[in-house]
């Protein structure tokens, strides 16, 4: 058994591990960069052969996730991806959306490139690469057993993090003994609406770790609500707009869940609430086909006739007409809109319309990556550019961490310490460098043995990954062998790998 990091680590997004094991070659999950990391390692360059790839392991659908499989595809990869049931329904919607988007974007960049005289790009993969992606994968329920080959099954658990999204146990026989890896994908945060709390593990020999939140505490979740309650009714009394940047998967069907009770108990008067995106609708469907995964209060709800993701006075808005009224709206409304981070979709409207009104509203209840739009607006910037304009930002800026779909630090250690076995070595991705070394330490005081993951470490089954004492030259022929040629659609890849090596040679 061995293993290799090539995503989220030392960094949030796109998480991306290689396990080998018995000549077969696994992808844990394969997402999309975001962000500071889009930016800095880019999201069009594998550093291994996507043709050598048998299987991926897919934990979830968020798009940092799953986000390059369509590409993986794209690039000859031709295996299995292996998920839940409700992750691949998921998916057969997110990704699409994800290659329409890269086509807008390309098409957007271009019409710049021609007035420069540039040549022009093409996207990383379309809306139908993404749909053709959508036939090697394969749906199962939780806590099956499902052997992959000979010596190496695995087992999807709960991870209550979103709808279908799994933790997932790895079990390997090696010299005839069983080994076994859990992968945590993202934990979910205790006692959020709809969902169920994460699944506790028995035991583990290793453990790879998210730790989004591994230095922060999340607020009461009912304090949080209450909170968002008090800013819509706040804002709508002095004749603004309130503007929910939302992930259209998972955090959207929560505030929905959330502001079902306060609607139907009349909090709230004369305040049109509306979801602007097409991707949000079309999930929030899904969600409503899978209440066997919903929490025993979601499942009473529903037993009582009672849909918790529509109430009166909510408007679900498709087309792009429906979306320019909205904006014209002056007062009087909730507008919940994607994407999460502000960086893509109909929210980045919204916000140019509202963001530099004193009035409005902003309220942030997901994690905004750094070098992200969100993230600049909840870090204090006074102007942004959106669509090229430079944006005030007068409105007031507001963030909900306890809406949180990620464990927070507590969360985080109460998991590891349901282990009725303390794991050999605990590896830790998914997480900003500041916040993993913080954790570390937590985790340490307890007694565990753990290990910050950087990008292109490997791990054979020491407890502490060895030194790699690979001259970078070396490294970078390594690095080069896995391609079958050089050319112009991957070379931009090949140098950031390159200067990635280098950097961290110097560390």
């Amino acid at each position: 058994m061995d293993m290799e990091f090539y995503g989220a680590a030392g960094c949030v997004t796109g998480s991306c591990h290689i396990l080998k094991y018995n000549g077969k070659k696994i992808l844990l999950d394969c997402g999309l960069y975001q962000g500071k990391d889009e930016k800095e390692r880019g999201n069009d360059f594998f550093p291994f052969n996507p043709k050598e790839i048998d299987y991926v392991i897919l934990s979830h659908a968020h798009i940092d996730h799953s986000g390059r499989i369509p590409l993986l595809y794209k690039m000859g990869f031709k295996g299995e991806i292996i998920c839940t049931e409700a992750t691949m329904e998921l998916c057969s919607a997110m990704l699409r959306d994800s290659g329409f988007i890269q086509e807008m974007e390309v098409e957007w960049k271009n019409r710049k490139r021609m007035r420069q005289g540039l040549d022009s790009i093409e996207p990383l993969y379309t809306a139908k690469i993404a749909e053709l992606s959508m036939y090697l994968f394969r749906g199962y329920k939780y806590d099956r057993f499902i052997e992959l080959f000979p010596g190496f099954k695995i087992r999807f658990k709960d991870s209550g993090h979103l709808l279908g999204s799994a933790t997932v146990e790895i079990f390997m026989l090696e010299k005839d003994e069983e080994v076994k890896v859990v992968y945590s994908g993202d934990l979910g945060n205790v006692n959020v609406p709809i969902l169920k709390d994460p699944t506790t593990i028995d035991y583990a020999d290793y453990v790879i770790l998210e730790t989004t939140y591994g230095n922060k505490y999340h607020g009461n979740i009912t304090n949080q609500l209450e909170k968002l309650a008090a800013i819509i009714k706040s804002t709508i009394s002095r004749g603004g707009n309130v503007i929910i940047p939302s992930f259209a998967v998972g955090r959207t069907q929560e505030v929905l869940y959330c502001l079902n009770k306060y609607v139907e108990s009349n909090f709230f008067k004369n305040v049109k609430f509306f979801v602007d995106s097409p991707l949000a609708n079309e999930t929030t469907k899904i969600f409503e086909r899978h209440t066997e995964e919903y929490d025993d209060e979601a499942k009473k709800l529903i037993r009582k006739g009672d849909d918790p993701l529509n109430f009166r006075g909510l408007t679900f808005v498709n087309s792009v007409e429906e979306s320019v009224q909205v904006n014209k709206i002056p007062k009087g409304a909730v507008v919940i809109s994607a994407s999460g981070m502000c960086e893509a979709g109909r929210i980045r409207h919204h916000l140019k319309h509202n963001l530099w009104r004193k009035e409005c509203s902003i309220v942030f209840v997901g994690y905004q990556a750094e070098g992200t739009l969100g993230h600049k607006i909840l870090n204090g910037e006074k102007k942004v550019k959106i669509f090229g304009e430079e944006i005030a930002v007068n409105a007031e800026i507001h963030r909900l961490d306890g809406l949180s779909g990620h464990a927070d630090r507590q969360g985080l250690l109460n998991w590891i310490d349901g282990f009725k076995n303390k794991p050999k070595g605990i590896l830790l991705v998914h997480g900003e460098r500041e916040v993993q070394e913080s954790f570390k330490i937590a985790l340490e005081s307890k007694g565990y043995n753990a290990k910050i993951m950087q990008l292109g470490d490997a791990f054979n089954g020491n407890i502490f990954p060895k030194e790699d004492k690979t001259t970078i030259k070396d490294k970078i022929i390594r690095r080069l062998d896995s391609y079958e040629k050089i050319d112009k659609n991957n070379i931009d890849g090949l140098i950031r790998e390159i200067r990635g090596i280098m950097e961290m040679n110097e560390k």
